[in-house]
């Protein structure tokens, strides 16, 4: 699932192909808005809230998207080709005189007023990247469910917005802990740094095409895709086990030496390894 960072960099992509423009061409191509024509209306501005995308219209409307895991706005030139998957995975059309903004394999597209945008986003917590990130906010956030596994707890989007698997696993190894530990017993600086951290972290990398977390040459993450290879720090072999309710994947990656806390026997991990053999990139 794309994450803070990613969606980030979309939204300004769409920004800075559409915001001004009047649009010449409008297509969605899902049942409920399937008769929707925006043509001869001007786009605002698009932001990202979260994971959430923005992109709002004259006329008080606002296009709410979200990527999930497979989704992806590409923007392209008059005469460029489309790239983005075939033509039966694309959900939206947004087109001006020099820029065309596709939308492939959207699973969240509908329409609001952008008045009442808080009905998509207004569950969320703090944003990384957005103006209104309150670190102290999100520290109690997370910390008012003191025995919940911090992994899952920085996925939920409703304590802060923007980190997703590959920032859970990141975030845990550079604090020591694994993602099993549970929120309460985190010692009691590392809540601050926690916050500090991830912002840094996503901040770091909403300009970059490659995602980084190391700071070392040519090994981009420490411990996410790792599955198997040497820890960066002590050579321990890196694990990989799933956490959470079993709802959706989420591969979880720890170096069992050098994070300190709960964690899946090794015989659950290797489980998990021979049912998801190939893990996403260490790039994220």
């Amino acid at each position: 699932m794309p994450e803070g960072d990613t969606v980030w960099q979309a939204a300004r992509r769409l920004h800075e192909a559409l915001a001004g423009r009047v649009l010449t061409r409008s297509d969605f191509r899902v049942p409920k808005y399937a008769t929707v024509d925006l043509t001869g209306r001007t786009v605002l501005n698009t932001i990202a809230r979260g994971k959430h995308l923005l992109t709002r219209f004259e006329g008080d409307l606002t296009l709410h998207t979200h990527l999930r895991m497979e989704g992806a706005w590409k923007v392209y030139a008059p005469d460029e080709r489309w790239r983005g998957g075939p033509g039966h995975q694309i959900r939206a059309i947004l087109g001006a005189d020099d820029r065309t903004a596709v939308g492939y394999r959207l699973p969240v597209l509908e329409f609001l007023r952008t008045g009442e945008e808080e009905r998509a986003v207004g569950h969320l917590g703090p944003d990384l990247l957005g103006p209104d990130w309150d670190p102290e906010r999100a520290l109690e956030n997370l910390l008012a469910d003191p025995d919940r596994a911090l992994g899952e707890a920085l996925l939920d989007q409703r304590n802060l917005a923007g980190i997703g698997n590959v920032y859970k696993s990141e975030l845990c190894f550079l604090l020591h802990v694994t993602p099993w530990l549970p929120v309460g017993a985190l010692p009691a600086d590392h809540g601050t740094r926690l916050a500090a951290l991830s912002k840094k972290l996503l901040e770091a990398n909403r300009e970059r095409p490659v995602r980084r977390t190391t700071g070392l040459p040519r090994q981009d993450l420490f411990v996410y895709g790792r599955a198997g290879r040497p820890c960066l720090r002590c050579r321990t072999r890196i694990r990989v086990a799933d956490q959470g309710d079993g709802s959706q994947e989420r591969p979880t990656y720890w170096c069992p030496n050098c994070q300190a806390g709960p964690a899946p026997a090794p015989g659950e991990a290797q489980k998990f390894r021979e049912r998801y053999p190939r893990r996403p990139s260490t790039s994220g």
